[in-house]
């Protein structure tokens, strides 16, 4: 999953990244193996296994947030701070399963089984996300992943 998506989203522009940040990133250090093996920097926050705000007084080239903005109940104002951490023309990568669109679909979808999932995206939700915070879409793959550029 994670080598999938840095090969996917974030080697096409590894000439342009040094540093990164992985947050959410939960106990595991898979994604910032994979991308400290592709030379690019990459510091971890997680609320529970890396409490410590690593990210408080740095920016990045690339900020990666796998499966953490369908928790959030303020994901506009965490969306927000992450973005003030990036560099100007960096990145921001968010992982989290898109909503389908038919409601029936919707309605039985497993993604919405799982009770600390309080908000679902859809590519319209982020292209609103995009707007609203001054970003521009650069690629999305349909299902699960998004990257923007920060303009």
């Amino acid at each position: 999953m994670f080598e999938d998506l840095v090969n996917e989203f974030v080697l096409e522009h590894k000439e342009s990244i040094y540093t990164s940040l992985d947050f959410g990133c939960g106990e595991g250090e898979v994604l910032a193996i994979i991308l400290e093996r592709n030379d690019i920097k990459c510091d971890r926050y997680d609320l529970f296994y890396f409490p410590n705000k690593v990210y408080k007084d740095k920016t990045y080239e690339l900020i990666l947030s796998t499966e953490v903005i369908e928790h959030l109940n303020n994901p506009i104002e965490i969306l927000k701070e992450l973005i003030s951490h990036i560099k100007k023309d960096g990145f921001l990568v968010l992982m989290t399963a898109f909503r389908p669109l038919d409601i029936q679909e919707f309605l039985t979808w497993w993604y919405i089984r799982d009770i600390t999932h309080i908000g679902f995206f859809t590519i319209k939700t982020f292209e609103y996300l995009a707007k609203e915070l001054n970003l521009e879409i650069i690629k999305h793959n349909d299902k699960n992943t998004i990257m923007f550029k920060i303009l």
